[in-house]
């Protein structure tokens, strides 16, 4: 089918009709989650009050008692048509796994009967062998297992009954990113709960919560199907720019395309039934580019219901007639995709740890969170900055829409100015909230509302919106719980240290206000030196005052990886118990080696498309030119030349384009060959780095080409095409 014909038909399609339940949202939210409602429906309340007991302490569960809740989810699993079980899981492939086995079985009387025991829901053992380990695993070795998170809700997909699950090796290692978080969460709970009950003795457990925001974008299936680029990567690796982009930022927060609010009523009935609290959608920036948010939940289940998010989006965009983008830059010259995770701790008692108190102690308490958080992630700028580091999320980074790769945090001109009169105040000066009586002079005055008080700084990887962090680095197709692990353990590791220096204060019998406050002071002038930062991060100043106050300002991906096997980062995740050194090494080498591969595909890609593609549709347009110059001298045998001499520069131009597409492919695709004789997974990473460097050369002068050849000669759909049509 030719280009037009493609876009014609992409133009031409109308919205889908949804089926849209008649009854009201919330009385089919978590219609295919077996969550509490349900556990206290199928099981028996002794059965019922052992599991909760598991989930909200970790009490272990007996082989019995597993019997029991796996034969109430089967009742309720047949109810809803489910044929198999799956363990859910997700791999270090930068996707989730499953592998689904039939509930039937010998009844032993010659014929099949429904079965699903304790032993199924707790354990399963799928090949481990063909997912990433990092030398965890040899070939040969292919024994793993997964094993049940009873913190996250069974769901069904399908006919399928999902339970997450962690995935180990045979020795024990962590093969995925759910057990190195669950281990980050229980680290940061544990470290803050010492600290909490000095304000509050009825605190038995500290949440780590995480609202994240997806970007993404849409394109049509035919234009994209017509794109090798696209179908292989993810993103094109060619095109001119479009006359018009975002230039105009009209089609930020503006009316939803009818196709797109299609699609969007669509997923968001099938999120609302896996009890995914969608709770925002609207326009992005960027021409087809969306955003999607849910309601603040518990890390370790929020990251799940991304991943789950993430699985249900393309199959409903295909009905929809669209294929979703998860790539962080899937086209040059526009916004890319983030994924904002936004992070707060709070109390199993209701105190949100990182929002202002109501009196001069919740302030105390306020600023112990807030100002560790800061000293943490100053820590560990250059790991944070390595949890978000892959081929993909380095084409956003630095852009006008994303953060640079340096780590620093925006608190906005109100908490500046409040943690610099925290510097200067004599010990013990009560802190107040702004608008309640004060009883000295020099209050520090925390307002209650910081909405009107704390602005957005876009360039800022890290920033404080009020009551919560908003790591916003992390990347649209990256798996949250890589850089969630991160910043937990970071925060564990702070408060632990925190907790040390105030109870040399404590025994020297100073009071608690007191102690709190001269052990934050240093802590506070630190971060304001160092890791505080509320200007341009885009600037060539900020680069050069970054590394002037010491954080990490490498731009390399390779490069950055190697933080995570850095001293303090070992230090910090096998003192947090998150990470053995081994699982660290393997980790590195499972990101280089995918970091290599995906550059290694769009580098293959890209030069096998030059000559496939660009190049015969070039010279087929030239010897379209050829004939006419050769009319012309036919016919103006004297000032052919002359009445010629666009076509005769048009024919010159692709000469030389042709020839420097033609050179710049086979230089390319030679430089990948080098690469992949490199057996050191780091070496070669780096390899890969340069080839990924060069391939806007080859770009260069095939974008050239598409101004210049016919429209109804070039292969591919355009920018213009892609972008404007939904």
């Amino acid at each position: 089918m030719l280009r037009f014909d493609v876009v014609q038909k992409a133009f031409n399609k109308k919205a889908v009709e949804v089926d849209v339940p008649s009854e009201r949202q919330s009385s089919y939210f978590g219609e295919l989650v077996f969550n509490r409602e349900k556990m206290q429906r199928y099981l028996d309340p002794q059965v019922f009050e052992a599991l909760t007991a598991c989930i909200d302490g970790g009490q272990p569960l007996s082989q019995q008692i597993a019997d029991k809740v796996a034969e109430g989810m089967k009742q309720w699993a047949l109810e809803h048509g489910v044929t198999h079980i799956t363990h859910w899981f997700q791999p270090l492939n930068e996707s989730t796994a499953e592998k689904h086995d039939s509930m039937m079985e010998y009844d032993g009387k010659g014929g099949m009967i429904e079965s699903f025991t304790g032993r199924s829901l707790i354990q399963q053992e799928p090949d481990a062998s063909s997912f990433p380990s990092g030398g965890l695993r040899a070939t040969f070795e292919a024994r793993g297992y997964t094993a049940w998170d009873p913190t996250s809700p069974v769901f069904i997909q399908g006919d399928t009954l999902c339970i997450p699950t962690v995935f180990i090796s045979y020795t024990g290692e962590a093969l995925d990113y759910k057990a190195p978080l669950i281990k980050a969460l229980k680290a940061v709970s544990d470290a803050a709960v010492p600290l909490c009950r000095l304000f509050d003795p009825a605190v038995g457990k500290v949440h780590s919560y995480l609202g994240w925001e997806q970007e993404y974008f849409l394109v049509d299936e035919d234009l994209f199907a017509a794109r090798p680029d696209l179908i292989l990567t993810g993103r094109t690796l060619m095109g001119h720019a479009s006359s018009k982009s975002q230039q105009l930022d009209d089609h930020y927060f503006a009316v939803i395309p009818s196709r797109v609010a299609a699609f969007m009523r669509e997923l968001e009935i099938e999120a609302y039934k896996l009890g995914i609290p969608l709770k925002t959608r609207h326009n992005e920036v960027a021409p087809n580019q969306f955003e999607m948010a849910p309601i603040y939940g518990e890390c370790n289940l929020a990251n799940d219901q991304n991943q789950m998010i993430l699985n249900i989006m393309n199959s409903v965009a295909r009905r929809h007639g669209f294929v979703v983008l998860l790539h962080e830059k899937p086209f040059t010259g526009i916004n890319g995709s983030g994924k904002h995770n936004n992070w707060s701790l709070g109390t199993d008692t209701g105190i949100q740890l990182l929002a202002p108190g109501k009196d001069p102690k919740g302030n105390l308490l306020f600023l112990t969170f807030f100002v560790n958080t800061l000293a943490a992630v100053q820590r560990h700028n250059a790991l944070l900055k390595a949890s978000i580091a892959s081929a993909t999320n380095s084409h956003r980074l630095g852009g006008n829409e994303a953060p640079p790769s340096i780590v620093s945090a925006f608190l906005g001109r109100t908490m500046t100015e409040v943690l610099q009169k925290l510097v200067e105040l004599p010990s013990g000066t009560p802190i107040e909230i702004a608008g309640k009586k004060g009883t000295s002079v020099g209050i520090v005055e925390i307002p209650e509302i910081f909405l009107d008080n704390t602005d957005r700084n876009r360039t800022s990887p890290f920033a404080f919106t009020g009551n919560r962090f908003e790591f916003r680095a992390v990347g649209s197709s990256a798996n949250c719980a890589g850089a969630m692990t991160v910043l937990n353990a970071a925060v564990a590791q702070q408060l632990r240290i925190f907790k040390k220096a105030l109870d040399v204060e404590l025994e020297a019998g100073k009071t608690l206000e007191v102690a709190v406050m001269d052990t934050l002071k240093p802590i506070i002038r630190s971060v304001l030196d160092v890791i505080c930062f509320d200007g341009n991060g885009y600037s060539d100043e900020w680069k050069k005052e970054a590394a002037r106050r010491g954080l990490d300002t490498e731009t390399r991906v390779p490069e950055m990886i190697k933080a995570f096997c850095s001293p303090s980062s070992v230090e910090l995740f096998t003192s947090e118990n998150v990470y053995t050194l081994k699982e660290l090494e393997a980790r590195n080498e499972v990101k280089w080696d995918i970091y290599s591969k995906k550059i290694q595909i769009e580098a293959r890609v890209l030069g096998r498309m030059a000559t496939n593609h660009i190049i015969p549709a070039a010279l087929t347009y030239q010897n379209v030119l050829l004939k006419n110059i050769a009319m012309m001298k036919e016919v103006y045998p004297d000032s052919y030349q002359q009445k010629a001499a666009v076509a005769l520069s048009a024919t010159e131009q692709i000469s030389r384009w042709v020839s420097e597409v033609q050179q710049l492919a086979d230089k390319l695709l030679e430089a990948c060959r080098k690469a992949d004789a490199i057996e050191d997974e780091y070496t070669k990473a780096q390899a890969y780095y340069e080839i990924a460097e060069s391939l806007s050369a080859l770009r260069d002068p095939i974008d050239k080409l598409e101004e210049i050849v016919d429209n109804d000669i070039w292969p591919l759909p355009k920018y213009r095409e892609l972008l404007f049509i939904s």
